[in-house]
């Protein structure tokens, strides 16, 4: 019997998402409950098993494809003999694994109609197709569309790269130049020691991720040293007394205390900025992400209501973001409501950095490695424990005397921990 399998709607808002990588192909024998397919939801990407066991008959999606909920993703040959339409009693399983903050579901259309610098026909593609053809010299109106209704798809303006003869490039003039010359661009063909690997999935939307911050926000970053001796023998001497047994007591549970306090004294900062309604969007609660590396790239898991919470809760759920994190399997909601964020590469951490805010928020606070220096302490020179801290700024929403401020008070709690038992 022949079933066709549909995106359907995983109930997260979703209206479409990318296909992220196909677990088999036309011609294998699927089991009920094994793994069909990854599509990337908002914020997570969920592997979907088959919901009844059968053979491959088609797929109608290529990886790196955006597929709109409904749409028919694979045909299969179930051998049942039952009426069409009756019910499967097979549950749609869903595996949710790591994911960009970034939404990767577009909820504006998908295809968008666009004319093409030569002033002729339009082609069918989105945004960030015409972008990559833009960036490759390529005209759109020249490329043969594989998507659903002739749509371009980026991998057809690769190919059409590939297929460009003399290995030359056409480069369209500017809109509304339309009478100037076109300009011929020498392009290098693939060497034989080359590899190619496809910029799709958790990858590209990091990329998206960080691209729309640095175009939307005009950063400036503030950086600054910190002497943290004192949180470095508090640490110690709490980790030495195994009051937090079976966790591991790391320095980011006292820099989430110390920059939560902070954001109280500084209410701007914990805010996202509404652009549409041109408001600040003031939070009262105060959910920290915490940047986190994966296999598959950069996420930003949430501790929500850090401000309600202890050393101890804190630390144990740093804990359990640190092992999702070695597994890529974060669910949606573990990635979702961040009102601050924080990065840290621990002891990779470098000297200091430039952090790009998690947009729509106004602020980042990077935490850089801690280091015994020589440093000046009444005219006399001491070893002491020293920290740089950088943070970047929506220079919109804050000024350069409120991030400083901001970042004095950060550093306050950090050097003098002890404060900390006072708030």
């Amino acid at each position: 019997m022949r079933f066709e399998f549909k995106l359907p709607d995983i109930g997260e808002g979703m209206v479409e998402g990318e296909i992220v990588k196909w677990h088999t192909k036309v011609g294998n024998s699927l089991a009920e409950d094994a793994p069909m397919l990854d599509v990337m939801t908002d914020k997570a990407t969920v592997t979907i098993s088959a919901p009844k066991a059968g053979k491959v008959l088609e797929i109608h999606a290529k990886e790196g494809e955006i597929k709109k909920v409904g749409s028919v993703l694979i045909v299969l040959d179930t051998l049942e003999t039952r009426s069409e339409g009756a019910p499967s009693k097979a549950p749609l399983q869903l595996e949710k694994q790591s994911a960009p903050a970034e939404s990767v579901i577009r909820r504006e259309p998908l295809t968008v109609p666009v004319a093409t610098a030569s002033g002729g026909n339009q082609a069918l593609a989105t945004p960030a197709t015409r972008r990559l053809a833009h960036e490759l010299g390529i005209d759109l109106s020249r490329v043969v569309g594989s998507g659903p209704g002739g749509r371009v798809m980026p991998e057809d303006v690769r190919k059409s790269l590939d297929k460009a003869p003399s290995k030359e490039v056409r480069v369209a003039p500017p809109s509304g130049d339309s009478g100037s010359p076109r300009i011929r661009v020498p392009v290098s063909s693939v060497g034989a020691g080359e590899e190619r690997i496809p910029f799709r999935g958790l990858r590209r939307k990091i990329a998206d991720k960080m691209l729309t911050s640095k175009n939307k926000i005009p950063h400036f970053t503030f950086v600054e040293e910190a002497d943290v001796t004192e949180l470095v023998a508090l640490r110690d001497k709490v980790d030495s007394l195994h009051i937090f047994k079976g966790v591991r007591l790391t320095y980011l549970p006292f820099i989430i205390k110390a920059t939560i306090v902070a954001l109280k004294k500084h209410p701007k900062l914990n805010s996202v900025l509404d652009e549409e309604k041109q408001e600040l969007v003031i939070k009262h609660e105060y959910n920290i992400g915490i940047a986190a590396a994966t296999p598959e790239g950069l996420t930003v898991p949430v501790i929500k209501g850090a401000d309600q919470k202890t050393i101890l809760e804190i630390a144990q759920e740093i804990q359990e973001v640190a092992e999702k994190a070695r597994g890529g399997k974060f669910s949606v909601e573990d990635l979702q409501g961040s009102t601050f964020t924080i990065t840290s590469l621990g002891p990779l951490g470098g000297i200091f950095a430039t952090p790009i805010i998690n947009y729509p928020e106004v602020a980042i606070l990077g935490v850089h490695r801690i280091q015994k220096r020589p440093v000046a302490r009444e005219n006399q020179v001491i070893i002491r424990d020293m920290m740089y801290v950088s943070l970047s700024f929506d220079h919109r929403v804050i000024d350069g005397d409120v991030g400083a401020r901001f970042a004095y008070d950060v550093i306050e709690y950090l050097q003098h921990p002890g404060l900390l038992m006072l708030e």
